[in-house]
């Protein structure tokens, strides 16, 4: 009988040493995760390792995907476009003859020097145009076209960009009374020169003082020129 009672004593004693190891073994375990989440240094590496990966996702990947492919993407639109833009400006500046589509033609008298005509030739087109070497004068009852003054040839053709202007003057008459055959002229036409120096076309009509211009044998004019002033020299 008294064997019986030291094993079932043996037994719970057994049964109660096994519980509190259990228990110990828990109390442990939940002490060590208590310690491991508040340890600061593994909670700093934590938040480092997430943000480390959310920083490059964020600001890294925004950088390479948002801000500098946006700016190379820009920088090539905008190269692309100025290529686009200077290939359209060389084919909108093509260089053509100046005729009278695509310039506007007057005629002024001036006070000096004596007995003079100064043309102006305004290039009212899209494209630079080259006015090739003089004008060729159709005034009223001319037996002929009068010829140019050879010192006055300059170093290059006259190329008028949009809106420029190039001049021609015109001797009517001698000052001195010394020309022959002089009579008003109350029309005139001025014809342009191709590359080949050829006269072409019709003529532009260019409107004259009311009351005319007196020409006579002297009647000359000069190239196309830049200035105004070199044309009236």
């Amino acid at each position: 009988m008294s064997t019986t009672i030291f094993r079932r004593r043996t037994a719970l004693l057994a049964a109660g040493l096994a519980a509190t190891a259990s228990l110990a073994l828990t109390a442990c375990g939940t002490e060590q995760g208590t310690q491991d989440r508040s340890n600061p240094a593994a909670a700093d590496s934590g938040a480092s390792a997430t943000a480390t990966p959310g920083t490059s996702g964020t600001d890294t990947g925004a950088a390479a995907s948002g801000t500098d492919s946006a700016v190379t993407v820009s920088k090539s639109g905008r190269s692309s476009t100025a290529s686009k833009g200077s290939t359209g400006s060389k084919g909108s500046s093509g260089t053509v003859t100046c005729t009278g589509a695509n310039t506007e033609v007057t005629a002024q008298t001036v006070t000096r020097p004596l007995n003079h005509l100064l043309l102006a030739v305004k290039n009212t087109g899209s494209k630079t145009c080259y006015l090739y070497g003089y004008p060729a004068l159709d005034f009223q009852d001319a037996q002929a076209v009068p010829p140019v003054d050879k010192d006055t040839q300059p170093q290059a053709v006259t190329a008028l960009r949009p809106g420029q202007s190039g001049y021609a003057g015109v001797l009517l008459s001698a000052a001195d009374g010394s020309g022959s055959g002089g009579y008003t002229a109350k029309t005139l036409k001025v014809i342009f020169q191709n590359r080949a120096l050829d006269f072409v076309g019709s003529g532009v009509k260019v409107a004259l003082p009311a009351k005319g211009v007196w020409i006579d044998s002297s009647l000359t004019t000069t190239y196309w020129l830049t200035d105004p002033e070199d044309a009236l020299d």
